[in-house]
């Protein structure tokens, strides 16, 4: 099984409509992909008093309801905090066991497996385990979702630096344009990341079309089974 580890250079970037985009294009070419995030904090409170996790809820959709919620996400909580922080003011623990673990449920059952991690690559998961521990334990190359915001070129270097003081393989970047910015102000942050890294920028997500990927090298679509190394 191959697979993508989708980080971001910070929380609400945009790694769960990423991660939705991909899996519905790798479906639609016949793909058998999965989704896998490992924990999730910050839970929706229903009139009936029922509880739900709207990145969990997106990533089953995307699925096309294939997979129960719990193999996609089998630990969830309700504060919006750092897993660790969420997990302690429920009196919980993280199972980091299973961080890890529950990958191996997708093995037999996808070729490609599109792993969502938390926050950036130094989010606390446990209290011994951040993002970026857990994404050398799996192996999967990185696909870093940059937001394009004023301290875009730092956060992005940053976040290329700590995962190469790693020895974690980076599959490449996408910018996603959370909100309405010029064409030069987009111009202008690409250019200036591309000169300081040659970790390469597959995509951008207009804020104009938030249904598309748009690839950077003149290309229709990215193959992102090539991207994650599945060989069809």
């Amino acid at each position: 099984m191959r697979g993508l580890f989708i980080t971001a250079t910070d929380t609400d970037a945009g790694k769960t409509h990423c991660t939705n985009l991909i899996v519905r294009d790798l479906r639609s070419q016949g793909v058998r992909v999965g989704c896998y995030k490992p924990v999730c904090s910050g839970s929706l409170l229903a009139a009936d008093q029922t509880r739900s996790w709207e990145d969990v809820n997106v990533l089953a959709e995307a699925l096309g309801g294939q997979f129960p919620q719990e193999r996609i996400c089998p630990q969830t909580f309700d504060a919006p905090l750092a897993p660790s922080s969420a997990a302690r003011l429920a009196g919980r623990e993280i199972d980091e066991e299973l961080l890890r673990g529950g990958v191996d449920w997708w093995s037999d059952r996808v070729e490609l497996l599109c792993v969502e991690g938390v926050g950036g690559l130094l989010c606390p998961l446990s209290d011994r385990q951040t993002v970026a521990d857990l994404a050398g334990d799996i192996g999967f190359p990185l696909l870093i979702v940059c937001p394009l915001v004023l301290g875009a070129i730092n956060h992005t270097l940053l976040t290329v630096s700590v995962a190469q003081s790693r020895n974690l393989p980076i599959a490449g970047l996408v910018i996603n344009q959370i909100r309405p910015v010029t064409d030069a102000v987009s111009e202008s942050t690409i250019a200036e990341i591309r000169a300081r890294t040659s970790v390469p920028i597959l995509a951008m997500m207009p804020f104009a079309e938030r249904e598309r990927l748009r690839p950077l090298d003149g290309q229709e679509r990215i193959d992102w089974s090539a991207v994650a190394g599945l060989n069809r």
